[in-house]
């Protein structure tokens, strides 16, 4: 299929602006979930919404986007108030009682659909696409709720920002500030729940979770500032999105939801890898230069101490003293040792031994 024609195909459209808006919504709050420790949050309301589209589909018998996208909210919602409760009021952890809420209505939510599946309603075929998502399905009209909804939050979240930064940083602070701490977390909360409904049209129960935590951790490699790192989070949830959502159109019968997942995830791992300051291969060039810079501390202190005695011949050692001898520390001689202090090195060295003995007791 030539570019034209892919750009112009009512479908891919649908589909590639629902990954972005969900990209959109998903990236910022979900950078919220993970530095308040709470990366379990999403994958816990996603699969609260089970229990949400079954009641929706027994109560009106249809499959109307408006109406799944009010009960996943009101069941996402309740798991996220109870999980909140359980925190607060027991002496269980957040990750047990997000742990306690994900599996009790995720279980309510298959009990459900096994019982719509028993009453053999030509209507509900196609719910269980809710599960891994069905993103061909998307219409323009779905496209409008999803749009409305992502607006509404994000609109919702700039002008409570400062306020949900405090929180998310240091709730006590904000308690004796007079904040109703514990009213902006629910509603943060809840933000993350819109969130979810936006995704369970384009990535289902099941892997809406990676869209909440993945732009968000890979947008904390790359930003120390919470401002930044809501930028980065939605630009990623976007490029992983329209992403996705174009490799699955090119690639007949590949599944658009979790394209768009393991896209995320790719992101991700080139971020933990390559973030300036933060990657791993970042820390592997640092620690190389510190043991670099350490050999030749201790070779320059050796020489200037005893320049009677040869350096030893090991290979690191030759290595250290070529990497002196390039910075003009050092000069060949005939005598034994080989070689010398120039002027610059014996300036170094003093210096080191200097430091040496400040931090020697």
């Amino acid at each position: 299929m030539a570019w034209h024609e892919l750009l112009s195909d009512y479908t891919f459209q649908n589909v590639v602006i629902g990954a972005a808006l969900l990209g959109l919504i998903s990236g910022p709050l979900g950078c919220f979930a993970v530095l308040r420790r709470q990366s379990l949050l999403g994958d816990a309301i996603s699969h609260a919404a089970l229990p949400g589209i079954c009641l929706s589909f027994i109560i009106t018998g249809s499959r109307d986007l408006g109406g799944i996208i009010i009960g996943s909210l009101v069941t996402g919602t309740l798991a996220a108030l109870l999980m909140l409760l359980l925190t607060r009021k027991s002496r269980l952890k957040t990750d047990a009682g997000l742990g306690i809420c994900l599996s009790l209505f995720f279980a309510v939510g298959i009990v459900l659909l096994t019982y719509i599946q028993g009453t053999r309603n030509a209507a509900q075929g196609g719910l269980e696409a809710f599960l891994f998502g069905q993103a061909a399905a998307t219409l323009r009209s779905d496209l409008w709720v999803m749009g409305a909804i992502t607006l509404a939050t994000l609109t919702l979240l700039a002008a409570f920002w400062k306020q949900a930064k405090l929180v998310t940083f240091d709730a006590e602070y904000a308690r004796t500030l007079g904040m109703p701490a514990a009213a902006i977390e629910a509603a943060l909360t809840a933000m993350v729940t819109l969130a979810v409904v936006v995704g369970l049209q384009m990535v289902g129960v099941v892997l809406m979770a990676a869209m909440i935590v993945a732009p968000a951790a890979a947008a904390r490699q790359w930003s120390r500032h919470l401002g930044g790192m809501l930028v980065i989070a939605a630009a990623v949830g976007i490029a992983s999105g329209v992403t996705g959502a174009s490799i699955s159109t090119l690639s007949r019968g590949l599944a658009t939801g979790p394209l768009i997942v393991l896209t995320a995830t790719a992101i991700v791992l080139v971020s933990l890898a390559l973030a300036p300051g933060r990657g791993l291969l970042w820390g592997i060039v640092k620690h190389y230069r510190q043991k670099a810079d350490l050999q030749s501390r201790q070779l320059l202190y050796a020489l200037y101490r005893h320049p009677e005695t040869p350096p030893r011949t090991t290979l690191g050692a030759r290595r250290t003293l070529s990497r002196l001898a390039r910075k003009g520390y050092l000069a060949r001689t005939e005598d034994t040792a080989g070689v010398t202090l120039t002027d610059a090195g014996r300036a170094r060295a003093r210096q080191v031994v200097a430091a040496f003995e400040e931090a020697t007791p």
